[in-house]
Formats: structure tokens, sequence, C-alpha cells
């Protein structure tokens, strides 16, 4: 499974492009999707940090360790923390309280939020994922939006490898912690939850409060249903 043109369309953009390469000295081929994932887990992000600060980082910002590149126009606010080594493009807001845990890169005009943790992960340009959120392990392509609480799960309760389903077939991905790959324009709504191993195409929605697995194909529709009660109504 691997048609990336189908997922992100702006892959030229993104600060390291080659990370998409089918072939790629020192790591995996890729074969499937995820295997991108393998290769931010073993060490692609450290060797193509060029260390500098072009962005503005405000009073009460914290940065840890000198593997960090934040490009022009960025800002950290104050209460935020970018642990290196993470590649930060242009225009990028990492807001009041984000946490921004290593092995990150992300692209020019996104947005890391308030409250928002993000670890061993690639945002595309124009991704975001604004209010309360958890991005572990995951990749999300342009115009990307995570609504508040949002959680891309990436790690199974046993601490066994990822499987994911695609069609009726269960699939080992060989990656222990794999959180969601969200392709272009995907919508998650306010306090949904991804469980690990979620492969969402382009233009997918995704109603607020519901829990996903496996892969949806694109411009997929995925509602929750609830059977709301009004318990006082009922004995009026």
């Amino acid at each position: 499974m691997l048609d990336l043109e189908k997922f992100f369309s702006r892959i030229a953009e993104f600060p390291c492009p080659e990370l998409f390469a089918k072939e790629l000295e020192g790591f995996v081929t890729l074969e499937n999707i995820w295997d991108i994932l393998k290769r931010i887990q073993k060490g692609f992000v450290a060797p193509r940090v060029r260390p500098e600060i072009l962005g503005k980082v405000e009073p009460g910002a914290i940065l840890e360790g000198t593997d960090i590149y934040i490009g022009k126009g960025s800002v950290v606010q104050a209460g935020a923390l970018i642990s290196g080594p993470t590649i930060i493009g242009e225009n990028v807001e990492i807001r009041h309280c984000a946490y921004v845990r290593g092995n990150v890169i992300i692209g020019n005009d996104a947005v890391v939020g308030h409250c928002t943790e993000i670890v061993r992960s690639v945002m595309l340009p124009g991704a975001k994922a604004p209010h309360f959120n958890y991005v572990g392990d995951s990749i999300l392509g342009t115009g990307v939006n995570l609504g508040a609480g949002t959680k891309l799960s990436n790690l199974k309760n046993d601490g066994s490898n990822v499987k994911t389903k695609i069609d009726e077939l269960v699939i080992d991905t060989g990656v222990r912690k794999f959180g969601a790959i969200l392709g272009d324009n995907c919508l998650l709504g306010c306090n949904s939850v991804t469980n690990p191993g979620t492969i969402l195409g382009s233009s997918c929605r995704v109603y607020p409060c519901a829990v996903v697995n496996g892969y949806h194909t694109a411009g997929s529709i995925i509602k929750l249903r609830q059977n709301l009660v009004n318990v006082i109504s009922e004995k009026a």
C-alpha cells in the first residue's frame, strides 16, 4: 500500500521531501505507507537538522537541546517546550504550552496548538493540531485539522506490533508505535480518537467523539451514532 500522491499533494514543499522517496540510503525501502514512520523512528531527523533560529521565540518558551531549526516567520509562544531533534518550517505557530518532544518535522504554515503534544511525527504544510491534541508516531497531510481534544493513539496496551485492517485483510505493520496517517484535508471532530494503525485517505471526515480503526478510503465520512435520552423529560 504505497501511493503517496493520493495521500499527500505537497511533498515537494516539505522541508525534507526525501523522507517520502521510495529508496533512501540507510533506511528501509518504502513498501507500505507506514514505512515512513520506521524512518523517523530510526533517526531520520537528527542528521538533517541545521541548528538555527530564524523565527521568533518568545520569553518563557524553552528550547531543549541545540539540534533545533526554526524557519522564518515562525513563532514559538511563551510556555511552549521544543526538544530536538526538530525541524520547523516557515510561518509555523507553536502555541502556548505546546510540547514538541523531538524527532518531529513540521512543514510551513502548520499549527501546533495550546497543550498539544507531538512526538516522532510529521506535519505537512498547512496541517493543524490546534487544541489539546496528542500526535504520536503519525503523519498529518496538508489541510488536516484535528478538533479540540482529538488524540492519535500510538501504542497498544500490550506493547505488541500494531496491526491495521485494509478491507478484510489484517496486516502486522512491524511497528510497535504507530498512531495515524491522515491524508490531505482530513477533518477530525472534537474529542475523536484514532486507535493505533489508523489510515485515512484524503478528505475523510470523522464526527466528534468517534473512535476510528483501520483503513478508510478517500472521502469517507465516519459517524458516531448515539441514542441520547433525557431522563428528566421522560419522568415528567
